[in-house]
């Protein structure tokens, strides 16, 4: 019964952000030739508040930060590192950061009806994998451009949605874009998939841990030890906030 309740509660949802998405997606498009990155981010910020919103009101499916007073709040250019468990924190990070976000995604996403066509639009970062030998390079010239609006660029180091309890591997892209461009480094960890399991439908009712770690500064790293100083506090800080998961 419980889980025919939130399967209901989902599509009802589902349905709930349709009804945003296409037409804030069809806004973003419109309005990107005549606009600039501010006025594109609100709308995203919009969709994001709607849908985490209405994943609380409709889903039972809450949050509740730890670290806050670790935000940066000086200027300093960063580049968030977060764990990636579901769809939820792509939302959330949208609507809840202190600080408008730069995400660096891969360019097959622009084939996605609505929501592809929304994020080709922000001016946000995209890699292009057929291009190997520029594509690095590309992402260098464009997260300097992001930082110097004052945006924070935002990467998952893992690569994809890992499963509750289960750890990718860390991959130094953002470490080695910190180190070329002198950005401090901010971990996130976030224990979303207690709620929205990777590749489930169905959202659970719950409350999703998101801590904020310490920022760590670039300088005299390397990405590899960059990237090990930020999975160490990254895992480490998901075995405490979700403890039951890591139990075998």
């Amino acid at each position: 019964m419980f889980k025919t309740i939130c399967f209901l509660r989902s599509v009802v949802w589902h349905i709930w952000t349709a009804v945003i998405i296409i037409p804030l997606a069809l806004l973003l498009v419109l309005s990107a030739p005549f606009s600039g990155w501010s006025w594109l981010y609100r709308i995203a910020n919009w969709w994001g508040r709607s849908a985490v919103y209405g994943m609380k009101w409709i889903c039972g499916v809450a949050w509740r930060f730890s670290g806050e007073a670790h935000w940066p709040t000086d200027g300093s250019k960063t580049i968030v590192l977060s764990k990636h468990q579901s769809a939820w924190e792509t939302l959330a990070y949208l609507a809840l950061s202190p600080r408008p976000l730069c995400f660096v995604y891969k360019k097959e996403l622009h084939w996605i009806p609505f929501f592809g066509w929304a994020i080709g639009s922000m001016k946000m970062i995209h890699i292009d994998r057929s291009q190997r030998t520029t594509a690095f390079k590309k992402v260098v010239e464009q997260g300097q451009r992001v930082m110097k609006e004052n945006r924070w660029v935002i990467m998952f180091p893992e690569g994809t949605r890992m499963a509750r309890g289960k750890v990718g591997t860390y991959k130094t892209g953002g470490t080695r874009l910190a180190c070329e461009t002198g950005a401090q480094v901010l971990p996130l960890a976030v224990s979303s998939a207690k709620c929205w399991p990777k590749g489930s439908f169905i959202k659970y009712p719950g409350v999703i841990d998101i801590s904020i770690g310490e920022p760590i500064a670039s300088a005299n790293h390397t990405p590899d030890s960059l990237m090990h100083e930020v999975q160490t506090w990254i895992e480490s800080e998901m075995h405490r906030m979700d403890a039951e998961a890591y139990k075998n």
